[in-house]
């Protein structure tokens, strides 16, 4: 690598490739002349590809580093608010005191949702999955505001994106109320985001819901911990449908089409499942055997990261919260002992710090929302609700970046090669 250059040997040919550096993270080879040469790159699932640049997000998956816009993770979940974090991401620095209170005051402003929206969910069956409601009504949104945005603006850009995150609360919430048959409940704008929602989620028109600080805390901090996560399966979607030119509605749609998918947004859900697989507390050893014997399918959900090799940055803030949760509600539940008491054991056993399988923010964030009374088929509703913010940055910057251009994959094809065609008649 002569010239901070790379040099491929492809049959009688060298090509030379030039290594770009980030501010962090791995150099990468420039590929994009290899088409001019006859070749492509054969990367199934893109784990050795960078599709984009990006200056919003940066995971050290080794060190168990996780940075928004240069911050880490665990200061931004202990000493700031989603509202706060929502800015930075999309604005790329930290709000001014006074830049906060007008940002807040814009976000409140944009909670309501149009009157006809409630007639789309008419459309949906009562037993439908909120994920199913939940993708369906967000790119029902375009509906009402594609005539007049021009996606070449950055202005009217943002204010696509205040609507999406302000909105997307009252959208989940309605999902909920009417997947049980409540009629839905209007935002309120002397409440935080995270106040807003549980009220929006629990209240009824006979009685109010009584906030609890401690709830109100952990959920803004499930929404912090979920704002984004650099290039997973759900921002990619999202950027490739924004490439195109779609509108934000649209392509906000399809990353929560992308994160209903059980491999990626559905972590939170698949461990409690897991945990009344389990059932009692007495059971514990039998299917901690079972994760241990390679030859048994059972795998113990919540617990380690494809991307974090040694710890989750997220899920040491989650978890104090965890535990102030259940502090606070000194809540009966079986399962919940049943988490606690995996958490002791992986905390504790050799061979979960052998293999690096410490319980994750999945793990934390599912007991959260178990213990608060959050069915676990909301789970993933709320993970889209958390990474709107993340998905809208990225769809932002990749139109604000000149010479952007639609996504288009390439393949290694292996289908027929051609062939006559026989008329069906003969």
């Amino acid at each position: 690598m002569a010239d901070n250059k790379a040099i491929l040997k492809a049959g009688d040919k060298e090509i030379e490739l030039p290594i770009l550096t980030g501010t962090a993270g791995f150099d990468v080879i420039d590929v994009r002349s290899l088409g001019a040469n006859g070749y492509f790159t054969y990367d199934p699932g893109f784990m050795a590809t960078g599709s984009c640049e990006s200056s919003i997000t940066y995971i050290d998956g080794a060190k168990g580093i996780l940075l928004h816009r240069g911050y880490s993770i665990e200061e931004l979940a202990r000493d700031s608010d989603y509202i706060e974090v929502v800015y930075m991401l999309l604005h790329d620095k930290t709000p001014t005191s006074e830049e906060y209170k007008e940002f807040k005051d814009t976000m409140t402003r944009h909670t309501l949702v149009h009157d006809q929206l409630n007639n789309f969910f008419r459309g949906f069956r009562r037993d439908a999955h909120p994920m199913a409601m939940l993708c369906g009504t967000v790119g029902a949104m375009a509906s009402f505001y594609h005539d007049d945005l021009d996606i070449n603006d950055p202005e009217q850009r943002l204010r696509s994106a205040y609507r999406l995150v302000a909105k997307m609360p009252t959208l989940v919430a309605m999902c909920y109320k009417y997947n049980i048959g409540q009629p839905f409940v209007h935002p309120k704008n002397s409440l935080s985001y995270a106040e807003n929602f549980l009220n929006m989620m629990f209240s009824v028109p006979a009685e109010d819901y009584k906030i609890s600080p401690a709830v109100a805390k952990a959920v803004d901090r499930i929404f912090i911990l979920h704002a984004d996560h650099e290039q997973n399966a759900s921002t990619s979607t999202v950027r490739l449908a924004g490439s195109s030119g779609a509108n934000p509605y649209a392509c906000i749609a399809a990353g929560v089409a992308s994160l209903w998918g059980p491999a990626h947004g559905g972590a939170n859900e698949a461990c409690l499942n897991m945990l009344e697989e389990i059932g009692t507390v007495d059971r514990i050893p039998e299917f901690i055997a079972r994760a241990k014997d390679k030859a048994d399918p059972f795998r113990l959900m919540g617990f380690g990261h494809r991307v974090y090799k040694n710890f989750d940055p997220r899920a040491t803030v989650m978890r104090e919260s965890c535990h102030e949760v259940l502090a606070e509600l000194n809540i009966d539940d079986p399962l919940l002992n049943v988490a606690m008491e995996l958490e002791r054991i992986a905390l504790s056993d050799p061979y979960f710090a052998e293999k690096k399988l410490f319980p994750n923010v999945d793990f934390y964030s599912g007991i959260v929302l178990k213990a608060i009374g959050i069915p676990t088929n909301m789970f993933t509703c709320i993970f889209a609700l958390a990474r709107t913010v993340g998905w809208a940055s990225h769809w932002h910057e990749m139109l604000s970046q000149p010479g952007q251009k639609i996504g288009r994959p390439r393949q290694l094809y292996t289908g027929k090669a051609q062939r006559s065609y026989t008329k069906i008649d003969k």
